[in-house]
């Protein structure tokens, strides 16, 4: 137990960029959980509650960050989550998280109640679906070209590979000072093996465009030698192997040495001091030698195992080298007969390939690009940004258009007006900025407060006359943006749908037919679907913000076929 939290095993494992072992660990603690059904576990990374990031798009509204510590559990083999308390419901977001205590107190008398719902656990299993079969998919076989003492230590420590790659992947200028002169591996005694790694190690390792210093003695054939690969990857290897090396502690001459500098072995050595183990001895004489022999070579093989001690990888390594004995001739003779390597072509991924495997991890279908099939409507484009646009966006983001409950946002013209025109006073179609500024630099007198009143019971009982005050405003900037760029910019509606606005136009005085017809409304639709569909199309099939904000309310657009015809054309 550690304060709060009960009896428990816990641990934490750097997986580094292969995140598929975070989801490996994710099915080991479920099939934990239904071996041993009185067992419940929880798992965290740096993202937090990433279970819940995995399945965002099924989650209750209530579950936030802020409020989802110690609420996800698997228990018996099912993923549970502990909802509010009425209480708590009450606080929503800002409702605590429960203790560990509490929440095992609870997921055991309500389990059945807290089992996440079908969606969210369908999202979470997909993705440790397949195991564990699908551990050998994980796995990459390549021939590799390494020194005869890599070899000997890949026998004894395969898992050794992982941490060579991660020291080459991630190497410094420091790191490779240190394989200008190889001194733990040098390169006159190497041959052919077989070298297991996992898909990512693989492709981190392959992927890195290296030259070896001239200095290293190693040196590569070249690249239309059949065996090139191999020598690459060993080359590569190799050095991972040198720079850990490099990095480990001081070497003792003797390899038991060097496990006896921690504090475990201090610990230990302490204990069997005060047990009296070696029996008044004089510290140095023989047979305290003797005994401290004994308890070492105990301590080496029962307490300090390698799997169990904290040693670092370089020292392992060493340790290993001075403990193991081989046979370059033996290794020699094993290469004559190794197995294939495994084909490595799924490290190929085309366009076509990377769209349909995103489209499978958002569960979507491929629209059809057949414009008959589809029956695309240009209004539904239109229609949807409206309302999109129409809903209230807060600091958590903008809510799409089916996601919320509340009602449409409506804006009342009248009220907007008399509003404004308290704000501008009865005769602001007569003010210009400059009048508001001399205004504001003088107090008014109980004259002008007087005044000021009479005007606000005149508007009152005149709305009316102040919405047309209000429309003057707007018609007369009409006019000054119709003979600019800005204006000539906009498709405007057809003259029969504009009849009723050339008559409103009229009534407010304009001077002639031809202003009217510049007057002619901006057919607000039509500009939207076309700035979206030249923004769509400036993508170049790219993901951009037109895309996004129009896939995530269900519409799809189909690809430019003004551009992909001709080029199509042109390639036949």
């Amino acid at each position: 137990p550690a304060g709060d939290t009960p009896e428990h095993i816990g641990g934490t494992t750097l997986f580094g960029d292969n995140v598929e072992d975070e989801w490996f660990i994710v099915y080991l603690l479920r099939e934990i959980t239904r071996a041993f059904p009185e067992l419940a576990a929880r798992v965290d990374d740096n993202d937090g509650e990433f279970l819940l990031i995995e399945a965002a798009d099924f989650l209750p509204k209530w579950l936030s960050p802020e409020n989802s510590d110690n609420r996800v559990f698997f228990y018996k083999g099912e993923l549970h989550i502990i909802p509010l308390s009425e209480a708590e419901e009450q606080e929503g977001e800002l409702a605590a998280s429960p203790t560990i205590s509490q929440a095992l107190a609870l997921l055991s008398a309500h389990s059945e109640e807290f089992l996440a719902a079908e969606p969210i656990r369908r999202a979470v299993y997909k993705r440790i679906s397949g195991y564990p079969e699908k551990i050998q998919a994980s796995f990459h076989r390549a021939h590799c070209y390494l020194p005869a003492g890599i070899v000997a230590v890949l026998k004894q420590r395969p898992s050794l590979v992982a941490a060579a790659v991660q020291a080459f992947y991630l190497r410094d200028l420091t790191d490779l000072r240190a394989c200008r002169s190889f001194h733990t591996f040098p390169p006159e005694e190497r041959v052919m093996t077989l070298v297991t790694f996992t898909k990512c190690l693989y492709a981190q390792l392959v992927q890195q465009k290296f030259a070896p210093d001239r200095r290293s003695g190693y040196t590569l054939p070249l690249p239309s030698h059949p065996q090139y690969k191999a020598h690459e990857l060993g080359m590569k290897l190799a050095h991972g192997f040198e720079i850990l090396c490099s990095k480990c502690s001081k070497v003792s001459a003797d390899p038991k040495r060097n496990v006896f500098r921690g504090p475990l072995w201090e610990r230990y050595l302490s204990s069997l001091k005060e047990k009296d183990y070696f029996k008044g001895e004089m510290e140095g004489s023989a047979k305290y030698l003797e005994l401290l022999r004994m308890a070492e070579d105990y301590f080496q093989q029962s307490v300090a195992k390698p799997e169990s001690s904290e040693v670092s990888p370089g020292d392992e390594i060493l340790a290993l080298l001075q403990t193991t004995t081989f046979d370059v001739k033996e290794f020699e003779r094993e290469a004559a007969c190794l197995p294939p390597e495994d084909d490595d072509s799924w490290l190929e991924i085309s366009p076509d390939d990377l769209d349909q495997m995103l489209k499978e991890a958002a569960n979507e279908s491929h629209p059809s690009s057949n414009e008959e099939e589809q029956k695309y409507d240009l209004e539904a484009v239109a229609e949807s940004m409206k309302a999109f646009v129409s809903k209230v966006s807060t600091h958590e983001g903008a809510e799409m258009p089916w996601t919320s409950d509340e009602a449409h946002v409506t804006f009342d013209v009248d009220s907007f007006t008399k509003a404004l025109d308290r704000i501008l006073g009865a005769d602001s179609e007569e003010l210009d900025s400059d009048d508001l500024d001399e205004e504001e630099e003088f107090n008014f007198s109980d004259e002008d407060d007087l005044h000021a009143e009479n005007q606000r019971q005149d508007q009152k009982a005149l709305p009316n006359e102040h919405i047309g005050s209000l429309r003057s405003y707007m018609d007369e900037m009409d006019r000054e943006l119709a003979h600019t760029n800005i204006g000539k910019s906009f498709t405007t509606q057809k003259k029969g749908a504009s009849s009723a606005k050339a008559a409103t136009s009229q009534n407010a005085g304009l001077d002639s037919e031809d202003e009217d017809a510049e007057l002619t409304p901006v057919d607000v639709d039509v500009n939207l679907v076309t700035n979206l569909l030249e923004s769509y199309s400036a993508q170049a099939g790219l993901a951009g913000p037109t895309s996004n904000i129009l896939q995530s309310m269900g519409v799809y657009l189909p690809e430019n076929a003004d551009q992909i015809g001709p080029s199509k054309g042109a390639a036949e």
